[in-house]
């Protein structure tokens, strides 16, 4: 992250979140800058890039000032890998996807039954031993639908059928539930925890974790029928041991599960994951003086109106009065849609080529000369907010 200047009245404060399958968020806000250092190199350029609790989360915590610290967990089919977490000043932020993530399937082979959200709970296991007060958890992008319980089994808890046997891992096994022995369980002591999660989904039903999401993880209508199955045995075992309801509670259903997980269990507090993220990282000190604001995404389309980076970004920047426009791969939301969210222009790569697999393959240099001609019309002499 880059920080000269931060103080300086009239600097542009970039911050997107990634573009996915092409440029990380850190790659994203570093082209643009670059873009807008060759077109006006005076003018003062911070950037910051952002995610809202999925992908990226725990690099966009680094990128402002997050320590990171690396452990081997499990992945989601139960192979070892090397994952990363975030601490600073007694916080830890650790993202389901580095660990239980989508992309950790070996060979992108998806495995809807037996994914499991182990490796989450082996980063969560290694943040407390750390010491830290607080754990934010990122939920999104995750290959499992096992309502958490590899989470929970990594941090203590014995899962066990009829007959005293550990239960194999993933969400497919759930409907064999029998026991739930949590005496090696020990809830974190003093460690507040924090969901960071745009989905408000509950756990069970036609809005829930395995019918909304499980089709996306390689689940068959048969497989969603059983994963439903073992979601629900799951939450009346959990429940009935620990004595709280949380199955129908907003985000009970996010990341497979792990959100009723993390509040039964853990105690987790819910909160919307860009707005979480943007306290967390510091937005504000960074958006004090700025000129305009530059966020963006893969895809400027209905899912950005629903809480996602560019629309938490716009939204805490209007508050303070501040211009915002994006830059994007792709928009499909129309001036009217944009403007309503609180961003004043777009500018999209498809914008000045029309191959969409260029877009992809030469994102960065594509970015930098779209940087060029925001910086034409949004930085001239006058402060952009003096504008017309």
């Amino acid at each position: 992250m880059e920080l000269e200047d931060a103080g300086m009245p009239g600097h542009v404060l970039v911050a997107p979140d990634k573009f996915k399958g092409s440029l990380s968020a850190v790659e994203v806000a570093e082209h643009v800058a670059a873009g807008l250092r060759a077109a006006r190199p005076e003018v003062a350029v911070v950037t910051m890039p952002v995610a809202d609790g999925g992908d990226g989360t725990v690099e966009a915590a680094v990128a402002c000032g997050f320590r990171r610290v690396e452990a081997v967990a499990s992945g989601p089919t139960g192979e070892p890998v090397t994952a990363a977490y975030g601490v600073k000043d007694g916080v830890a932020v650790v993202e389901l996807a580095e660990a239980s993530g989508l992309h950790r399937l070996t060979g992108g082979r998806l495995a809807p039954l037996t994914a499991t959200s182990h490796g989450t709970g082996d980063l969560i296991g290694a943040a407390l031993r750390e010491g830290v007060g607080k754990i934010v958890l990122g939920l999104g992008g995750s290959a499992c639908t096992d309502g958490g319980s590899g989470m929970m089994r990594a941090l203590g808890a014995r899962l066990l059928d009829a007959r005293g046997r550990e239960l194999p891992p993933g969400g497919g096994a759930l409907a064999d539930l029998r026991t739930l022995d949590l005496s090696g369980f020990t809830p974190p002591a003093g460690v507040a925890f924090v969901v960071a999660s745009d989905v408000d989904n509950p756990l069970l039903g036609p809005d829930g974790a395995a019918a909304v999401y499980g089709p996306q993880k390689g689940a068959s209508p048969a497989e969603l029928a059983r994963l439903e199955e073992g979601l629900a045995h799951w939450a009346d075992v959990a429940e009935r041991e620990l004595g709280v309801r949380a199955r129908d509670d907003p985000g009970a259903g996010a990341a497979g599960g792990v959100g009723f997980a993390a509040m039964a269990f853990l105690g987790a507090e819910i909160r919307p994951g860009i707005g979480l993220l943007l306290d967390l990282l510091g937005f504000a000190d960074r958006l004090s003086g700025a000129r305009l604001v530059i966020t963006g995404e893969g895809s400027l389309d209905g899912q950005t109106l629903r809480g996602k980076a560019p629309a938490g970004v716009a939204e805490a920047a209007g508050r303070a009065g501040v211009p915002v426009v994006a830059v994007c791969g792709r928009r499909t939301l129309t001036d009217d849609q944009l403007r309503a969210a609180g961003i004043q222009a777009a500018f999209a790569l498809t914008d000045i080529e029309d191959d969409l697999r260029r877009c992809m393959d030469e994102a960065g240099p594509l970015l930098e000369r779209l940087a060029t001609t925001l910086a034409a019309g949004w930085l001239s002499k006058a402060p952009a907010h003096a504008r017309d």
